[in-house]
């Protein structure tokens, strides 16, 4: 409620007598829950309602003055350290226009901190991420792909390896809410990318706990960290693809959907000169048969291949499915066994790559069906490949879309 510039909320939990659930220590001065974000505009306090204490906790919050909110961020341990959008209640309630369904249902639970997900707060982080209100969904659709028990999201946060959740947009909503699948997908000048991106981080941030530095357990141990850890979206360039949207050929029948692929930063493939697949694949091969990525000592990871239009032209000219691609990516990119078990004593491999003799070639992954093959970007000879953190599996989402 709101009286006197005082707003009351209750903090909603998981559990509140799980220690699983809930942060040990200082639980709001790490997390943004429940329906704190939504209390937005000329209040001079908000009492949280903290199910596992009698007495409220108060929190005194500054006025929407940008540098003021900053300040009051940094001293928290709240936002991923730029500016934000205030989310007050008018923009909060724009973007839940586009969620349809209870706003404070709880639809999924993110680890390692086990925080709900709801409607309400997806649209807090789309808003505080600078999000146009119609890409609300897409924010939504790719937190439910992160709760799946196949992408290891608790190890995903928490791991010293530098992996951040890419996010795929494929759809009519690529184009109604403006994504961009051309030139530059992957860099700056794109709201719907950049912010989309963003907002994903901060609903880990927020909701996950993968807060960086926190040393209770809960956390984002990355030894370094990667840029695509501020925001890691972009669109599949469907007009564009020889094979049609990559979606479709994995098994969703929603119209728009997205993908999350948990994995490094993009490693360019260059190539100006091939005209035929031969050459042009053995490239993407040495990219990704490397001693340097877990794919090399996991071999359940797989490999995402963003194929630039020309490249995909290059492969479909002759008569190469997707499923092709990956298949002859499968047979070609390798290493010596000798070469990778040296590298590595400790390996999570599959039984069939463990009875493999050392002179063998050894697959960089232990399946072609690990290797997910789309097109992205515009004009000019630059694909990439972007491989896994190894202890997880993409997962396709629909949207659902008001």
């Amino acid at each position: 409620g709101v009286a006197d510039g005082v707003v009351t909320v209750e903090l909603h939990l998981r559990d509140a007598n799980c220690a699983e659930c809930v942060m040990p220590g200082s639980f709001i001065e790490r997390v943004l829950g429940g329906r704190l974000t939504t209390a937005g505009v000329a209040f001079s306090q908000v009492i949280v309602v903290d199910p596992r204490v009698e007495d409220p906790m108060t929190v005194v919050l500054p006025s929407e003055d940008p540098d003021e909110v900053m300040a009051e961020l940094e001293r928290r341990g709240w936002g991923d350290g730029l500016p934000i959008v205030v989310p007050t209640p008018e923009r909060v309630a724009a973007a839940l226009a586009h969620l349809p369904g209870d706003a404070d249902e709880v639809l999924a639970v993110l680890p390692p901190r086990f925080g709900a997900v709801t409607r309400r707060v997806i649209a807090a982080n789309a808003v505080m991420a600078g999000c146009p209100p119609a890409a609300a969904p897409v924010v939504l659709a790719a937190a439910l792909a992160l709760s799946r028990p196949e992408m290891n999201l608790r190890g995903v946060n928490a791991t010293t390896h530098p992996v951040a959740p890419l996010v795929i947009v494929h759809g009519p909503i690529v184009d109604s809410v403006g994504f961009n699948a051309g030139r530059n997908a992957f860099g700056s000048g794109n709201r719907a990318n950049g912010t989309v991106g963003r907002a994903v981080r901060l609903v880990l941030i927020h909701v996950a706990g993968a807060v960086a530095g926190v040393s209770d357990g809960v956390g984002d141990a990355s030894t370094q960290g990667q840029p695509s850890k501020y925001s890691y979206c972009v669109a599949e360039n469907a007009a564009a693809s020889p094979w049609g949207p990559i979606h479709l050929a994995r098994g969703c029948s929603a119209e728009s959907a997205v993908t999350v692929h948990c994995g490094e930063n993009p490693h360019n493939v260059h190539d100006m000169e091939s005209t035929t697949p031969e050459p042009l694949l053995a490239k993407f091969a040495s990219v990704m048969a490397t001693l340097g990525s877990n794919n090399g000592c996991i071999s359940q990871g797989e490999f995402f291949i963003g194929l630039c239009p020309e490249h995909a032209a290059t492969l479909a000219s002759a008569g190469l499915s997707r499923r092709d691609v990956a298949e002859r990516l499968w047979d070609t990119a390798r290493l010596p066994a000798s070469v990778l078990r040296g590298a590595f004593a400790t390996r999570a491999w599959s039984a069939s790559l463990e009875s493999l003799p050392d002179e063998a070639m050894a697959p960089m992954t232990e399946s072609a069906d690990n290797i997910q093959v789309f097109v992205v970007g515009g004009p000019g000879k630059h694909s990439c490949v972007i491989p896994s953190w190894g202890m997880t599996k993409s997962v396709v989402e629909g949207i659902q879309i008001r």
